[in-house]
């Protein structure tokens, strides 16, 4: 399962795993708790492999966040929880990524993107590598 089928729906807890497409919407399934739901179009989607996350001189794929976190924790969960303080928080990210932009990235995202992170892993979610990478033919 790559993060191009993994969504965040806005007002609803979790990531879910985009199952088929309908007339209205699509059909997704929750990877908190396995139930399936309708989402329209109306909704605030956002799929994981679009994310980004802003550094001081550019924006960095959620992927490659989730990948430099994975080397951080030798591939197991985080070592700090999504609930903790702000400053546990902030320390632990800017661990993992010492030049994000402190005035962008908020403690709310942090929060959101080491709890995706654990849901991914205890999913079996454990290899962030971008699938669809073009690799470079031959040098004209």
């Amino acid at each position: 399962m790559s993060l191009d089928k993994i969504l965040s729906i806005g007002g609803r807890p979790g990531l879910f795993h985009l199952k088929t497409q309908t007339r209205s919407g699509f059909v997704a399934e929750s990877l908190l708790d396995g139930k399936k739901i309708t989402v329209g179009f109306r909704n605030n989607v956002s799929i994981l492999s679009e994310i980004a996350i802003y550094t001081l001189d550019k924006e960095i794929p959620l992927r490659e966040v989730f990948e430099k976190i994975s080397t951080k924790e030798s591939g197991g969960k985080t070592s700090v929880g999504h609930k903790e303080e702000k400053i546990k928080l902030e320390e632990y990210f800017f661990e993992v990524l010492p030049d994000y932009d402190e005035d962008r990235v908020y403690a709310s995202d942090i929060k959101k993107i080491i709890q995706w992170y654990n849901l991914l892993h205890d999913h079996g979610i454990k290899d962030f590598s971008a699938e669809d990478e073009t690799v470079s033919t031959e040098e004209e």
